[in-house]
């Protein structure tokens, strides 16, 4: 469970930047004549690689020109404008080559963002590990994002605060999530798992990113906030319209957004009276209601730890849940080692969060004047962590570019963060994955991705709107 998304409606919750209209935004980066633009009315067929025995398929000549182009650009513009922020890199899949470039040319690189003004891009491995374990010069205390927070709409949450009070919050929550009450949580998500796959058609193109990943994981939140089954879907709705790219379709202006965020808290306000005047339970909001450290939240700072929990649990695993099936897709000889070998799942699930990165990036801001890297980094400067580089650091991770799920090293990456923000739900993210995976195996032989998916606009949240995929038989 972890952070949340850059628009999105992130800007005014954990400090996410304002996603500009695609007009302005490509006019600045030079991308509105640039080929690689994937313009929203021009299809990229994506054709999944074959089975082995099959004649194998690739990306068409339209996605490959797009990622050449972008390798190119990358590459020939100065080095000091690329600005990796930028959504639409994200949603046309294009932002690899600019931070491989960044990692061998520039690995401490400081850019100017529109409308959020500088900051610095961290993009190796090693380098990212320093930033995130030292909280004493690189303070989460005011943004996790590029954007600094609406001073009309903060809303405080432990992800975004330092010790002692972070440390106070996380501990609270954490018991839900320990490997003692995830084990019995275990057999209820297999359950559901199995449910849910049963129910799916055979033979016909369908949503993987509705049907299944965002279901199950609804699921689960659901169980953790023990919140009423038959609204579970809220929760999607909450996140979605938390984590949205300003200007999608359905989910109005910035005071529409805030009144359903207000309709979140009041909800769970209802829920947080009810056991605050009973006995402590096990679940996250009797938890927090009974916490010296979560009892005195005001509404906003309930309203911010809700998105957090909300949006880490949801959001994230289930974009790598997403991710799992298109990887395995894009790398056939993968699906068949794990189908001849279900044992190296464990591994697969870790190679998979490293190869997805749901997150893409984590912001702090400089305590004081620091050297890092050969660069001058001053007090009150932004410091971004850019994850999915690191997950692709070449003098750490042994071909990382590559998606292989029996690797030597498999939970080497970065994806949970680092130190004292770690991932609080990280096993929950694995064990769900990793149940998937094994009711998957058990019924279809194939899962295949019928076209190219919906990529989320987002430099924060790497995700998936859409998948379109098509079981062809069950075992």
């Amino acid at each position: 469970m972890r952070g949340t998304h850059e628009h999105s409606r992130f800007t005014v919750i954990m400090g996410g930047p304002d996603k500009p209209g695609h007009d302005e935004r490509a006019g600045r980066l030079g991308l509105a004549s640039d080929p690689f633009r994937v313009k929203d009315d021009e299809a990229v067929n994506f054709i999944r690689a074959g089975r082995p025995g099959e004649e194998t398929k690739t990306m068409d000549d339209a996605g490959q020109d797009i990622r050449r182009a972008a390798r190119e650009r990358a590459y020939h513009i100065p080095i000091e404008e690329i600005e990796v922020a930028d959504d639409e890199l994200f949603r046309t899949d294009t932002h690899w080559p600019y931070f491989e470039r960044l990692r061998r040319e520039d690995p401490v690189h400081h850019s100017v963002h529109p409308e959020h003004g500088p900051y610095w891009s961290i993009t190796k491995y090693n380098d990212i590990l320093a930033i995130d374990s030292n909280h004493q010069d690189f303070s989460s205390e005011r943004a996790i994002t590029i954007a600094d927070p609406a001073d009309d709409f903060q809303t405080p949450m432990f992800i975004a605060m330092d010790p002692p009070k972070h440390d106070a919050q996380r501990k609270t929550v954490s018991p839900a999530l320990s490997p003692a009450n995830l084990q019995n949580m275990e057999p209820l998500i297999r359950q559901r798992a199995g449910d849910i796959l049963d129910s799916l058609p055979i033979g016909e193109t369908f949503d993987w990113v509705d049907k299944v990943s965002i279901e199950l994981t609804t699921m689960t939140l659901a169980t953790l906030f023990d919140f009423p089954f038959e609204d579970r879907r809220k929760l999607t709705r909450w996140s979605d319209v938390i984590t949205a790219p300003e200007g999608a379709p359905g989910f109005g202006n910035e005071e529409e957004r805030r009144a359903e965020l207000f309709e979140c808290v009041g909800y769970f306000t209802n829920l947080w009276n009810q056991r605050i005047n009973a006995e402590p339970k096990g679940d996250l909001i009797s938890m927090m209601a009974h916490s010296e450290a979560t009892r005195h939240m005001d509404q906003m700072e309930f309203l911010g730890n809700l998105i957090l929990l909300i949006v880490g649990g949801n959001d994230t695993t289930r974009n790598t849940m997403t991710g799992s099936v298109l990887a395995l897709n894009q790398n056939p000889d993968q699906y068949k080692k794990l189908m001849e070998n279900p044992a190296i799942l464990p591994s697969m699930v870790s190679e998979t969060i490293r190869w997805q990165t749901p997150l893409a990036h984590m912001r702090r801001t400089a305590m004081r004047d620091v050297e890092f890297g050969g660069k001058s980094i001053k007090e009150g400067d932004k410091v971004v962590m850019w994850y999915v580089s690191g997950n692709r650091d070449e003098e750490v991770i042994a071909n990382p570019n590559a998606y292989i799920i029996d690797r030597e090293r498999p939970r080497q990456h970065v994806s949970f963060g680092f130190g004292i923000h770690r991932c609080v739900g990280n096993r929950l993210a694995e064990l769900q994955l990793r149940v998937i995976w094994e009711e998957i195996m058990k019924r279809f032989p194939d899962i295949r991705v019928m076209a190219e998916p919906t990529r989320v606009a987002s430099s924060f949240i790497k995700g998936y709107e859409t998948l379109p995929v098509m079981i062809p038989a069950r075992n």
